[in-house]
């Protein structure tokens, strides 16, 4: 494999690890609603998070009346801060990730994040200092987007500056990497935990074409061996 002019990066379970166990227990306490409920209530409103058609303090609000609560202000403030604030304190990056950024800036290969997320996403990557490591920062929640969608590929390609043959593209679903596959960008599948035979942690077959990677050190031997 030869060089790319740019690295498109997914972030969760890419880059970072985030245990969203304490969402699913302290937010519908501090809603004051039954757990099925309040995950079910998300499982109906993610999409539309992702895709910036819903705000948190949209989204909460309409949950907390599905679950016959009222929708008090404060108390939407209130989930929205406890939803980021868990959101900070829950995740972490691989210990590979930095040195990878570092190193694609080094070998003058233009980088960008590409992540399917909600609004407190940018916050997160801020705390963890990934901004400043890369040129673009491409959130489906800003972008009103998400992959596989051909849409937030070419929204990041057009950001950088490049082509989609010059662009590799790594995520550890496989969807998304045939959504990159698709328009001709090179894709390389992330499994960071346990691979079932040739099946990634969506447990589907990866795509024609893409590679199979356990670590970001693999994609470098990849390019600059």
């Amino acid at each position: 494999m030869t060089q790319p002019a740019a690295c498109l990066i997914d972030v969760y379970e890419t880059i970072l690890s985030c245990d969203f166990s304490r969402h699913s227990t302290e937010m519908p306490a501090l809603a004051g609603v039954a757990p099925d409920a309040w995950r079910a209530g998300i499982w109906r409103v993610g999409s539309l998070f992702n895709v910036g058609r819903l705000t948190k303090a949209e989204g909460f609000g309409q949950i907390l009346q599905e679950c016959g609560v009222r929708p008090e202000a404060d108390l939407v403030r209130a989930l929205v801060e406890a939803d980021r604030e868990l959101l900070l304190a829950s995740a972490h990056l691989f210990d590979d990730s930095i040195p990878f950024l570092e190193n694609l800036r080094s070998h003058g290969v233009r980088a960008a994040i590409v992540s399917n997320c909600s609004e407190h996403t940018r916050d997160l990557l801020i705390k963890l200092g990934v901004p400043e490591l890369v040129d673009e920062v491409i959130l489906s929640c800003e972008v009103g987007a998400a992959k596989p969608s051909a849409q937030i590929f070419r929204h990041a390609l057009d950001q950088l500056g490049v082509p989609a043959g010059a662009a590799l593209f790594v995520d550890d679903q496989v969807a998304f990497c045939a959504g990159a596959a698709a328009l001709g960008i090179r894709a390389v599948q992330i499994v960071r935990g346990e691979l079932d035979g040739v099946r990634g942690v969506d447990g589907k077959v990866p795509t024609a074409g893409t590679t199979v990677v356990r670590s970001l050190p693999e994609v470098e031997a990849m390019l600059w061996a």
